[in-house]
């Protein structure tokens, strides 16, 4: 069936999702980390204990959406439009979490359709509620209903040079480690599939572009320590090639910053981003 506009509102049954050491050590090299980062790439090195990349959130959370009660749509022609997650505490190098998810706006943006949902989610362990987080999704030719567009808002960012920069550059088989983490999207790796969406070649999930930015804010930002590490909300808005140079700017103000990540170019990739920390 079409889109669903009614289904906002709905939620999800509940979902469980586990993980291992293994996993969280995979998804730091899946974002680019390294031999100066073993605290999150490696569990047995001498006096350090691993931590978990705040942004793994994005990997064992999100679960529980509704997504079958949204209705249909092309799975090729869909990407990421924004992301969004909270930290109430360190993620474990290994647990289990139980997540709600829910439809809490459709968006009819004429030409797309916009699908997003909220995930709360509980440390098994414990019974408290370690994350959460906020997905969007742009559904290209599954718009033109007459529905509501949604907010047009955008952050407005200062007229000065960036607080703090940081600069990556991904290798050209990024997405093939990344993609082990769970998202076997073949956009990411099939070169007939990526050219279905319109792309010359398979481009990098937008997650992972969204890990590495991240990163540069947990190491610019937080002294590379998770526990500092609050929230992190920003959109998509093009997509990233393996191989691309991602740069980070920062503007801080106190315990916020706005953020946005462009590529060698100079094309914004991640935009309005707004980063909470202590």
């Amino acid at each position: 069936m079409p889109i669903n506009p009614e289904a906002v509102g709905v939620k999800g049954q509940p979902s469980q999702r586990s993980w291992t050491s293994k996993d969280a050590l995979l998804y730091a090299v899946g974002i680019g980390a390294g031999t100066d980062e073993l605290q999150y790439t490696t569990e047995n090195t001498k006096d350090i204990d691993q931590k978990v990349f705040p942004t793994f959130a994005v990997i064992v959370g999100g679960g529980g959406i509704p997504m079958r009660e949204v209705g249909s749509f092309n799975p090729a022609l869909m990407v990421h439009g924004e992301q969004g997650i909270e930290l109430l505490s360190e993620i474990p190098a290994e647990g289990e979490i139980e997540s709600v998810g829910e439809c809490t706006a459709i968006y009819d943006k004429g030409s797309a359709a916009v699908l997003e949902f909220t995930s709360e989610s509980k440390n098994v362990a414990t019974g408290e509620v370690l994350l959460r987080t906020r997905t969007s999704l742009f559904c290209r030719g599954e718009g033109g209903w007459g529905g509501d567009r949604g907010p047009s808002e955008k952050i407005q960012f200062p007229d000065r040079t960036p607080d703090q920069q940081v600069s990556y550059t991904t290798r050209e088989d990024q997405a093939l480690t990344y993609r082990l983490s769970g998202d076997r999207n073949p956009l990411h790796s099939d070169p007939s599939f990526s050219a279905m969406g319109g792309f010359e070649k398979p481009i990098l999930h937008g997650l992972c572009t969204y890990g590495f930015t991240g990163r540069g804010l947990l190491n610019a930002l937080c002294d590379g320590d998770a526990a500092r590490f609050k929230s992190m909300n920003a959109r998509f808005s093009k997509p990233v090639i393996p191989g691309d140079t991602l740069t980070v700017s920062m503007w801080v103000d106190g315990s916020e910053a706005l953020f946005r990540t462009t590529n060698q170019d100079g094309d914004v990739v991640i935009d309005q981003g707004v980063f909470r920390f202590e």
